[in-house]
């Protein structure tokens, strides 16, 4: 479910940018226009792999093109300003020194599908196929939801660093961070110590709950049982209720997702929620996603077994409190 995580923030990120693009340029609040321009030389090199630059570090007002790829054979205007008389006007500019350039058009802020329909007036025959050489934001998501997961993730550390959000209170600590803290320094293959018994049938509880590929990740994590209760033992040396807030926690995302999700997709979404809540906190040490991934889907095996999180076929007094 890493695809869904990267392509949030992407989506997030860029629509953000987008709208107050749009509404900076009704209120002629331009500073954001000339930001993109170089924010777009390095996103688009990410994204498609191109060697970008800023025409205004090759020739000052260069007419009808923003960003030049020497490399490539391309360049590109990048504009909030979608129309047909738009891209026509770019390219009656003098271009007669990119004859056998690509000619590309980034809208940044509206929707350019209609304009991959139309035809266009080509004076300098620069090559330019409308279908694929016009861009919007909702054209470029479209390629980052079909990329590979490792792609995703590159994409995501650019404008995660890139295009940061404004918020409005400093982040804070939370005690699945401090968990998460402490389970990092164990050795998850150590399997040494005396399992808790489990006091209900899970094979039941998955079926009644109907999940299926959930149950691929709780047959995996569920020896890990012992060891978390060992960890929230000494959690709650630190502090009393500790261990407890974070089963709450737990049960509180399990309770509000359960509105609009159920079965695996509900396990998932659990698992993703509690991902960002530790990336978020402000006493999250941080370490590589997977570790990360690994000891949450432990945690929200454990609830599962605790049953804090999805029902129960059998009464819950039955289970492991």
């Amino acid at each position: 479910m890493n695809r869904s995580f990267y392509w949030d923030l992407c989506e997030e990120r860029l629509s953000i940018l987008c709208t107050r693009v749009e509404l900076r340029g009704k209120l002629n609040i331009l500073n954001f226009h000339l930001h993109a321009e170089d924010f777009y030389v390095n996103f688009l090199n990410v994204l498609f792999g191109y060697s970008l630059k800023n025409m205004n570090a090759v020739a000052q007002n260069a007419e009808g093109i923003d960003l030049i790829d020497t490399v490539n054979a391309l360049v590109l205007q990048v504009s909030s300003t979608a129309t047909k008389t738009k891209i026509e006007s770019a390219l009656s500019k003098n271009l007669a020194a990119y004859k056998k350039y690509r000619f590309n058009f980034v809208s940044i802020s509206k929707d350019a599908s209609d304009l991959r329909k139309q035809n266009f007036l080509n004076p300098h025959g620069l090559a330019f196929d409308p279908q694929n050489d016009i861009h919007d934001v909702k054209s470029i998501l479209s390629f980052i939801q079909h990329l590979n997961i490792d792609r995703q993730r590159v994409i995501y550390d650019f404008l995660k660093k890139e295009l940061q959000p404004i918020n409005d209170t400093s982040p804070v600590e939370t005690n699945l961070a401090e968990l998460i803290n402490i389970l990092a320094k164990e050795d998850i293959e150590d399997t040494s110590h005396t399992s808790l018994p489990i006091a209900f049938d899970v094979d039941k509880k998955l079926v009644f709950n109907n999940l299926v590929a959930a149950a691929i990740v709780i047959e995996d994590y569920k020896i890990q049982h012992h060891r978390i209760d060992r960890m929230y033992a000494i959690f709650d040396s630190a502090g009393q209720n500790k261990s407890k807030a974070v089963l709450s926690g737990l049960r509180q995302t399990y309770i509000k997702l359960s509105a609009k999700y159920a079965g695996d997709d509900l396990f998932f979404q659990v698992v993703e929620h509690a991902v960002r809540t530790v990336q978020n906190s402000a006493n999250y040490i941080a370490m590589p996603l997977d570790e990360l991934e690994m000891w949450i889907n432990a945690l929200a095996v454990d609830a599962f077994i605790r049953c804090r999180i999805f029902k129960n076929p059998v009464e819950p007094a039955n289970a492991t409190s």
